[in-house]
């Protein structure tokens, strides 16, 4: 039997948000938990910009931005 790993290459996006608090996190959350491609995400609600720091294979930022509009947020990544 021969075993095969796959390796993905993570790599880490960060953006400035308009998520100023925890209510905001959590209604930004059913989005961002169920968003293709995203495997993790955090925002720093210490920051002022409001960081949202995503770890993904592969994002499709416009998607991601639109998705967020629709909820009433806005994310410029940071680059």
């Amino acid at each position: 039997m021969i075993l095969f790993r796959y390796f993905y290459r993570m790599k880490t996006v960060e953006f400035t948000s308009t998520i100023k608090c925890q209510a905001c996190v959590n209604a930004v959350s059913p989005v961002l938990n169920n968003f293709p491609g995203i495997h993790s995400w955090k925002v720093d609600l210490q920051d002022s910009s409001r960081k949202l720091t995503i770890e993904t294979e592969e994002l499709d930022e416009a998607k991601l931005q639109e998705a967020l509009k629709n909820i009433g947020y806005t994310i410029t990544q940071v680059v």
